[in-house]
């Protein structure tokens, strides 16, 4: 089968066979866009900025509010365990 990225390569050698000649190169300035989708889909590094961006933002968001009332490392390394339901009631809010 084709490659996920087929369609947009072939966007950019249409665009390249549209806008240049054989003497002629300049028109590859107006690919620059298409082509620039193309590498988008082969390393997704726009897209992995965006979710680093997104993932900093919500940690910083969720660092300020901090949960007093949370459970511990240690009660939420216990939850399940026998011999320790009172740390599992305790996280779960169990009576």
């Amino acid at each position: 089968g084709q490659g996920r990225c087929f369609p947009f390569w072939q966007e950019v050698l249409a665009c390249y066979v549209v806008n240049t000649s054989t003497g002629d190169d300049s028109g590859k300035k107006k690919c620059l866009p298409v082509l620039e989708d193309y590498y988008e889909c082969l390393h997704h590094k726009k897209e992995h900025k965006r979710v680093q961006e997104l993932q900093q933002a919500y940690r910083k968001a969720h660092s300020r509010y901090d949960r007093e009332d949370g459970p511990t490392a240690g009660q939420i390394r216990n939850l399940g365990l026998l011999g320790k339901e009172e740390d599992t009631k305790a996280v779960l809010g169990a009576k």
